[in-house]
């Protein structure tokens, strides 16, 4: 199902090959007698990225565990565990190649106008466009916060970028400031969040204009090139946004909390409607009372 990874020597210019491992730890108060757990943690096949998982170790192990595509064609896990444990371990090992975007030049885009009501006309972006469980209908506050980046005619990629940069430089990351239930609207008020905040605050004015908008679940490269400065959301499973912007140059990658460009430094597990769609790891558990989880994640250039 998950696609290979390139072979050795193989690598196009300006292409990225990593080593990830993502560790998810979850202690429970009192025994869990049976969990099921639904994972997006594979690298997501596209035009600029293949991989494969290398290693899955599921602890206790699972009396099933089956791989299949979900609704948005990203590859998932489902485990059902029915040894009674107090502790639940997930460990996933990857490797996969990025290749760099093509060359952008925003201007190139249709009107914004254009875009949206080409969306409406095909089923690839039309969900894309309306409301979804974690980004509710556009109201008065996020239509005028959306507003100024889309003029008459201006073309929809230079408005999304334009939008992209506003939220990076007006917002402050903040790990501290919200939770992953945080709405939008507190996050507009507050202007600080995480990547995840970002990521549905973008999306949200990007509808509010009928531009189709996607949550891309993912990591970012660890390690920094030399010279350069650590990026926001490293170690951690991060949050960016594609936003449609016409038949003629398709989706493009934005990430908010940086202020760029998805480039090589972004691999990408699944993109959705928003977070709900795709979190790494969710589940259903019976017992265990309360809980605490610890996340590590490590994205090796290889």
């Amino acid at each position: 199902m998950f696609s290979p990874a390139p072979p050795e020597g193989e690598r196009p210019l300006g292409a990225m090959r990593y080593r990830c491992r993502h560790v998810t730890r979850y202690s429970y108060g009192e025994m869990v007698t049976s969990s099921h757990l639904l994972a997006h943690l594979a690298p997501r096949p596209h035009p600029r990225q293949t991989g494969r998982v290398t290693d899955m170790t599921i602890l206790p192990w699972p009396a099933s565990l089956v791989d299949r595509l979900d609704w948005f064609g990203n590859p998932t896990t489902y485990a059902s565990i029915q040894t009674p444990h107090r502790e639940l371990t997930v460990t996933v090992e990857m490797e996969m190649q990025v290749l760099p975007p093509p060359p952008l030049n925003p201007a190139d885009s249709a009107p914004w106008e254009q875009v949206a009501a080409q969306a409406l006309a095909r089923a690839e972006t039309v969900e894309f466009v309306q409301a979804s469980p974690r980004v509710p209908p556009p109201n008065a506050t996020i239509t005028a916060f959306a507003a100024p980046f889309f003029p008459p005619a201006r073309p929809a990629a230079e408005g999304a970028m334009a939008l992209m940069r506003h939220i990076f430089s007006e917002f402050s990351f903040d790990p501290t400031a919200t939770t992953v239930s945080t709405p939008i609207a507190e996050v507009l008020s507050k202007q600080r969040g995480v990547c995840q905040d970002f990521a549905h605050l973008m999306i949200a004015a990007l509808r509010a204009v009928g531009l189709p908008a996607r949550y891309v679940s993912g990591y970012l490269r660890t390690l920094p090139p030399p010279g350069q400065e650590r990026l926001r959301g490293a170690d951690a499973s991060h949050a960016w946004v594609q936003v449609w912007c016409g038949e003629g140059m398709g989706w493009i990658d934005l990430d908010p909390t940086n202020g760029r460009q998805a480039d090589t430094d972004h691999v990408t597990l699944a993109w959705g409607r928003d977070y709900d769609d795709v979190s790494p790891l969710r589940g259903v558990i019976l017992g265990g009372g309360s809980h605490g989880v610890l996340v590590a994640v490590d994205v090796e250039p290889l």
